[in-house]
């Protein structure tokens, strides 16, 4: 069953994120199950790379597009001590302290999010990311409580296959939506038989499904 189509996106939830744990020879991922990153607040992401025109014949001969990933913002409550420990190399000492070496190295993951939608949520995944270390600021208690966020800034690259992005829509089938923090969603392209029929084959941890076959 398809899903319906929205016209309109808003708000931020389900954040996760999925360690790469190793890289095959070819250069593949592999990706621990997602992680829950609780009070997300805000998310903000620039594509970069721009499209830049090869010309010949007294023309635009050639379009030369760059995709060079995003750069930005991701603003949640507090860091859990579970992504401070295996993204950003902090680690924890035998009295549960945590703390921070000068030689310690930060590690890739997957993102995972969604935005509402009027009809259904979309889903999200950047599939290469980087984190720095964000800045620490409180202050005193005054007459009203200020919470104070904490904003991991983050870099999305393209996996070695050319992979960055994906995301669902409304023709994402149920089971690859409900399915979708579950394991890190992994697209095939679609293949043309010589029947003249199309069939869209995905995968994702954990298995791979078929949609249904459409006519050309």
């Amino acid at each position: 069953m398809a899903l319906k189509k929205n016209k309109v996106k808003f708000g931020l939830s389900m954040v996760h994120y999925a360690k790469i744990t190793a890289w095959s020879d070819e250069g593949e991922p592999t990706f621990a199950t997602p992680v829950r990153i609780p009070g997300a607040v805000s998310i903000s992401i620039d594509a970069n790379g721009e499209a830049s025109n090869f010309y010949a014949d007294n023309g635009v001969y050639y379009v030369i597009n760059n995709n060079a990933g995003y750069t930005g913002d991701l603003e949640i409550a507090l860091i859990p001590t579970d992504f401070a420990t295996a993204i950003l190399g902090e680690q924890l000492d035998n009295k549960g302290v945590l703390y921070e070496r000068n030689d310690a190295e930060t590690s890739q993951f997957a993102l995972l999010f969604e935005f509402t939608g009027d009809k259904n949520k979309i889903r999200h995944v950047l599939y290469c990311c980087s984190a720095s270390r964000p800045k620490n600021e409180s202050s005193t208690t005054e007459e009203s409580t200020e919470v104070k966020t904490e904003t991991l800034s983050l870099k999305a690259s393209a996996l070695p296959n050319g992979l960055v992005k994906s995301k669902t829509c409304e023709s994402t089938d149920e089971t690859t939506y409900n399915n979708w923090y579950n394991g890190v969603y992994i697209p095939v392209a679609a293949t043309s038989n010589s029947t003249g029929t199309r069939s869209v084959s995905t995968s994702s941890k954990g298995g791979s499904t078929t949609a249904a076959t459409t006519t050309d």
